[in-house]
């Protein structure tokens, strides 16, 4: 089977397993986004979040993460819901209205690979989904899924910017797309203008350590920062600002996937619910949901910002 075909096959079975695109890039160093990174990182844009100043030499360049390497494959999964929020409720961010992703998703890829391997033949690979020092935008812009917008996010002209991004990499030669080239934001200002705490900054530079996301899940402190104070624009876990504003997302469509059906307490949970709820019906209900990122003391501290 020729390396033509063993694309064709790869491409096939992502399809075949709910995935909405699949780009393939030759697993090699990424200078440019190194570059960025660093300075990123120097500009403590990272807030609270160390890990994301370890393993840089494995996030710029695959073969010393998975060695062997050879090809990158990057997965877009659609998570736009069917159903949203009844108005006037703590808001959640549209990925966390059903089960946990990365549960979801790492499922599917370790699928994924053994499809692969049953269809191709020995082919060793290593999948990550959002959890692993792997730069998972500039590789879907790499292997021509999309650009990286404004608010750092990739924006597909299809269907906008409510994907999750997964990453197969693996010890083949394949055909590799062409990288994606041009920037469809134009003069479009409206996620910059929009972030409740001025997160987004000129040059598609997000301050990470101001992201109403990076307040409500990723900090650990007990006590919110003096700096978001009256800016939470009633978030309670998560903000989709940024990508509710975007012109693209009028192209987004609901996703198919049942894993990620909202949770009907997510839809229309009142601030009083939140608050009456105990820790033990918090776990119960939430034990498949990214919420259990925050646990119930950080669900109950972002009730207090709101």
């Amino acid at each position: 089977m020729s390396f033509i075909q063993h694309t064709t096959t790869i491409r096939s079975i992502a399809a075949q397993l709910g995935f909405d695109y699949c780009g393939i890039a030759k697993a090699e160093v990424l200078d440019e986004d190194a570059r960025k990174l660093e300075s990123w990182l120097k500009n403590g844009f990272n807030g609270s979040m160390q890990y994301m100043e370890n393993y840089f030499e494995l996030r710029i360049d695959p073969r010393k993460l998975f060695p062997g390497a050879k090809s990158v494959i990057t997965l877009l999964k659609n998570y736009c819901p069917s159903e949203h929020q009844v108005a006037d409720i703590p808001k959640i961010s549209k990925y966390a209205y059903g089960n946990d992703y990365h549960e979801v998703i790492k499922k599917q890829l370790k699928q994924y690979l053994q499809l692969i391997q049953e269809q191709i033949g020995e082919v060793n690979g290593r999948g990550f989904v959002d959890s692993a020092p792997v730069l998972e935008r500039a590789w879907a812009v790499k292997s021509g899924l999309g650009w990286v917008g404004k608010n750092g996010n990739v924006i597909t002209k299809k269907s906008g910017s409510y994907f999750f991004i997964a990453t197969l990499i693996v010890d083949l030669e394949l055909m590799y797309d062409s990288p994606f080239a041009k920037d469809y934001c134009g003069t479009c200002r409206n996620c910059i203008d929009a972030c409740p705490t001025d997160a987004i900054l000129e040059n598609k530079v997000v301050d990470g350590s101001k992201c109403i996301s990076y307040y409500t899940i990723e900090l650990k402190d007990m006590m919110m920062p003096s700096s978001a104070e009256g800016k939470m624009d009633n978030w309670m876990f998560g903000c989709d600002t940024c990508m509710d504003v975007c012109p693209w997302n009028r192209f987004a469509k609901p996703n198919q996937e049942e894993a990620f059906k909202p949770i009907p307490a997510i839809l229309n949970f009142t601030r009083s619910d939140w608050e009456e709820m105990t820790e033990e019906s918090f776990k119960e209900i939430f034990r498949h949901s990214p919420l259990k990122r925050s646990k119930w003391q950080g669900i109950k501290r972002n009730l207090k910002a709101l």
